[in-house]
């Protein structure tokens, strides 16, 4: 073992807490993968929902509770948009969620002029929560994968999510609204976002323009590690912790071993492309055992 430091207690915890911003969006992102889908605008949702929130409890003394709220709704408003131009107009989701994240990113560029927006002391006194020794961002992981767990494994809406994911036509014979699902997901995912942004923001108490940068590549890397599958119709909530864990593990161990920094960014860029490398091999496995069942008529 290079770093002995690697598996000490504190470093663990660390390295979990520090997954736990990842963790959440993956998610939400889960959930649209399920459907076949994908949205490249998780980084940008990260950056201006908790920038809208910051500038109300800047400007108009908002308390801590009732600006999650204000983030939380506006993650809901970058989810139904984005719903809407993939269900109601059919426009593919990845053209859909890069327009939305350059839109996002351009407009918190003009409403904090490329300034740094400094959060008030109540933020940072948030983001140092803890219940029964546990951190506010572990703790708020750990809820959303047991909320995402149950939702897909107990209730209905579940169930019609794996079924639209596996055959879209099929779930539309057998009755299922299939574009309030598709709509739902979106939404699902820009709450989830904003969660994710905010409990970071109070964190390190402040958001500049480079906040939630790339984010999305590291959202999509954690959900696809975590069981996802880019073709839809595969995945599980409990999923991306693995995922999120596993890529923050990898940074850590890069930066306790000292490896280069210019070096880093390439190692996970490796790990996106295994995971979806991987992916794509079961997939077309999938499809090939799929194939061996198709009965040929005489």
């Amino acid at each position: 073992m290079q770093s002995p430091r690697f598996l000490e207690l504190e470093s663990i915890s660390n390295t979990v807490k520090q997954a736990s911003f990842v963790g959440i969006a993956a998610v939400g992102m889960t959930f649209v993968l399920l459907t076949g889908g994908i949205d490249l605008s998780v980084g940008a949702t990260m950056y201006l929902a908790p920038l809208i929130a910051g500038t109300m409890m800047r400007d108009h003394g908002l308390g801590v509770g009732p600006a999650l709220l204000v983030a939380l709704g506006m993650g809901f408003i970058i989810g139904a948009v984005n719903g809407f131009f993939v269900v109601k107009l059919k426009i593919v989701p990845f053209i859909v969620t890069l327009s939305t994240l350059f839109f996002m990113r351009g407009a918190g560029t003009f409403l904090t002029d490329s300034r740094q927006l400094d959060f008030p002391r109540e933020m940072v006194d948030f983001g140092l929560w803890d219940v029964l020794g546990v951190p506010l961002p572990i703790l708020c992981f750990v809820l959303v994968v047991l909320l995402g767990h149950l939702i897909l494994t107990q209730t209905r809406f579940g169930r019609q999510l794996y079924a639209v994911g596996n055959d879209l036509e099929a779930a539309k014979k057998a009755g299922i609204n299939t574009d309030r699902v598709i709509w739902s997901v979106y939404i699902i995912n820009g709450v989830l976002a904003a969660l994710a942004g905010f409990i970071l923001i109070a964190q390190i108490g402040r958001l500049d323009q480079a906040f939630g940068e790339g984010m999305e590549f590291d959202v999509v890397a954690a959900a696809v590690l975590g069981g996802a599958s880019l073709f839809g119709g595969v995945g599980r909530a409990y999923g991306p912790m693995i995922g999120a864990v596993l890529i923050q593990m990898v940074r850590a161990g890069l930066i306790y071993t000292d490896v280069n920094l210019y070096l880093q960014p390439m190692a996970q860029a490796a790990i996106i492309f295994l995971a979806v490398f991987f992916d794509s091999l079961r997939e077309t496995g999938i499809r090939k055992l799929k194939r061996r069942f198709i009965r040929v008529e005489a």
